[in-house]
C-alpha cells in the first residue's frame, strides 16, 4: 500500500541525492499506479494528490489522468475538489480525454452547491476548448444572473475564454456583459471589465454598438476617486487601484478614434491626474494608465502636456522600475500632436 502524502513529501525532502529522489518518486509512482489499476476508490483522492506533487516535482503524471475524471464525476465534494485542482494542472486543452469531462462539467454548472459550480466554471475558464465552449456556453452564461458574487465573477471570467475560443457567440451575449457593470460588487466589475477589453479585442466594431456604457464607466472611475477610505477595497490609501486600471485601459480602446467619446473622459482623466498619489506605487500605476489612455485617446493638448510632464517625473526617478516603465512605451507619442502640445507649453 502506498503512502500518505506528507510522508512522500517528508521522503523527498530527506534525499541527499537526485538519484535517490528519482529512486523515491519511481517506487511511489509504481505503487500508484498499482493502486489505479486495482480500482481503490478509497485511496483515489489521495493517489491522486501525491501525482499533484509528484508533476510538480516535473516527473511524468500523464498515467493519471483518467483518475482525474472519475474524481470529478464522484458526489464528495472533498473528492471532486482534488479531481478539479488536478484536471487543471494535469490536462490541458490539446488532452484527447478532456472532451471526456464535458458531461461532468455540465452537471456541476447546475449542481446547489455554489462551491461545486465554481469549480466548474473555474475549470471551464482555465481548460474550455472550442467544442466545450459550443456545448457549455448557455450553462456558464446563466450564471451572470446569479445572486452570489462568486458565481458571478467566475462565470464572466470563464465566458472569456469560450468567447476566445468561438467568437461568433460574441454578439449573442453583448447584453449580459453590459449588465455585469451596473454590479456593485468589485470583483464581478474588474472581470466584466476585462470581458468588454477582450469583446472588443475579438470584434472591434462592436464598441460602436456598445458605446454607451461609456458614461457608466466614466462615472465609475469618478466614484473611486471620490470614495473615501474603504478597508475592503483600499491599497496603500487608493481606492482599488485594480478596477480604476481596467477602467482606464478599457477607456482607452472607446476613445482612441472618437472625439465625442474622446471628450467625455477630459474631465476624468484631468482629475485622476491631479487627485492620485504619487508616493506608492499602487498611484503611479495608475499615473502611467491614465498617461498611456491621454496619449492614446484624442485628448486635449493641455491633458497632453500634463502626461508629458507626468512622464518626465518617471524618468527622474530614483526607483529604476519607476525609469524602466516609462521608457519602454515609446510608441504612446506616435500619434501625438506636437504643434498642439507646444503651442499649449508656450502659452
Amino acid at each position: 500500500m502506498s503512502i500518505r502524502l506528507r510522508e512522500l513529501i517528508r521522503a523527498v525532502r530527506g534525499c541527499k541525492t537526485a538519484q535517490e529522489e528519482r529512486a523515491v518518486i519511481a517506487k511511489e509512482c509504481a505503487l500508484i499506479r498499482t493502486a489505479f489499476k486495482d480500482n481503490l476508490p478509497a485511496f483515489r483522492h489521495r493517489n491522486v494528490a501525491k501525482l499533484l506533487f509528484i508533476h510538480m516535482l516535473g516527473y511524468p503524471s500523464h498515467f493519471g489522468q483518467m483518475e482525474c475524471l472519475k474524481l470529478i464525476a464522484s458526489p464528495s465534494f472533498p473528492e471532486k475538489r482534488i479531481g478539479y485542482l488536478a484536471l487543471m494542472l494535469l490536462l490541458d486543452e490539446r488532452t484527447e480525454v478532456l472532451t471526456l469531462v464535458t458531461n461532468s462539467l455540465k452537471n456541476d454548472l447546475h449542481h446547489e452547491s455554489q462551491y461545486v459550480v465554481g469549480l466548474a466554471l473555474t475549470s471551464v475558464g482555465n481548460l474550455a476548448t472550442a467544442d466545450m465552449g459550443r456545448v457549455l456556453v448557455s450553462d456558464v452564461s446563466c450564471h451572470l444572473g446569479s445572486s452570489n458574487a462568486h458565481v458571478r465573477k467566475k462565470a464572466a471570467l470563464a465566458l472569456i475564454r469560450i468567447l476566445k475560443r468561438v467568437p461568433e457567440f460574441v454578439e449573442d451575449h453583448t447584453s449580459s456583459i453590459v449588465m455585469l457593470l451596473k454590479d456593485r460588487f468589485h470583483g464581478v466589475l474588474i472581470a466584466a471589465i476585462q470581458l468588454v477589453a477582450d469583446v472588443l479585442s475579438l470584434q472591434a466594431d462592436l464598441s460602436t454598438k456598445i458605446i454607451q456604457i461609456v458614461p457608466s464607466l466614466v462615472k465609475m472611475l469618478r466614484n473611486l476617486l471620490n470614495l473615501g477610505y474603504s478597508p475592503e477595497h483600499d491599497v496603500s490609501g487608493i481606492a482599488d487601484p485594480f478596477l480604476q486600471v481596467k477602467l482606464l485601459r478599457v477607456l482607452a480602446v472607446f476613445g482612441k478614434n472618437d472625439d465625442g467619446t474622446s471628450e467625455a473622459m477630459n474631465d476624468i482623466l484631468a482629475q485622476v491626474v491631479s487627485n492620485t498619489e504619487t508616493n506608492r506605487n499602487a498611484g503611479n500605476a495608475i499615473l502611467y494608465e491614465c498617461v498611456r489612455v491621454i496619449m492614446t485617446v484624442k485628448s486635449e493638448s493641455g491633458l497632453k502636456l500634463l502626461a508629458i510632464n507626468i512622464l518626465g517625473r518617471f524618468l527622474l526617478n530614483s526607483d529604476n522600475n519607476m525609469r524602466y516603465v516609462s521608457s519602454c512605451e515609446p510608441h504612446i507619442f506616435s500619434s501625438t500632436n506636437w504643434s498642439d502640445v507646444e503651442a499649449q507649453s508656450n502659452h
